[in-house]
């Protein structure tokens, strides 16, 4: 089986729980959803079966792996989590929620836009405008997060952001995160 990547990667997780571990990101090309602030471009991909993919992955030290996208749910399937388990990875995924993922995976990172089919993740991470915005969807989770989103207009990021911090201080089941790979500008 081919799989369409559009990247992979070794950086730094910069955002959500895992925020300043080292990991090998596989980022797959193609989503169901076409949010305006994707920082994913779908058209440049080559196809790969999952030997390559895995070389591609051996390159690096890090043995967090973090499955994005796009929407990996589209590609991904327990055998190829199997692989990267059998060679010593930790698994992880950040999905829009709108497919369940293998259940083999170690942690499901959800961003929710609009419909899920997803009814628990680890980590729940709201793209934040707005107090609508911090809807749970009926997902439950370990750990909720709100991140302020990136408008590209700075002083519309601070007023983002700083309505975000104060919902929080109202709602404290939330908690920031911040985009830390945009703000120390590394992939």
């Amino acid at each position: 089986m081919k799989r369409r990547i559009n990247d992979i990667f070794c950086s730094i997780q910069g955002e959500g729980h895992n925020t300043g571990r080292a990991a090998v990101f596989v980022r797959f090309a193609g989503c169901n959803m076409k949010c305006p602030f994707c920082d994913t471009y779908f058209d440049d991909f080559r196809e790969m079966s999952d030997e390559e993919i895995l070389t591609e992955m051996e390159r690096y030290a890090p043995r967090l792996a973090i499955l994005t996208g796009g929407e990996p749910t589209l590609q991904t399937d327990s055998t190829f989590v199997d692989l990267l388990h059998k060679h010593g990875f930790e698994v992880a995924m950040e999905t829009n929620g709108t497919n369940i993922p293998a259940d083999n995976i170690d942690w499901i990172a959800c961003s929710p836009k609009g419909r899920t089919a997803i009814r628990r993740c680890d980590e729940l991470k709201c793209v934040f405008t707005c107090p609508d915005d911090a809807d749970t969807h009926g997902i439950e989770a370990t750990y909720y997060y709100l991140q302020p989103c990136d408008m590209g207009d700075l002083s519309l990021n601070r007023q983002i952001t700083d309505n975000c911090i104060e919902y929080i201080k109202q709602h404290p089941k939330w908690r920031l995160s911040l985009q830390t790979h945009k703000l120390a500008d590394f992939k």
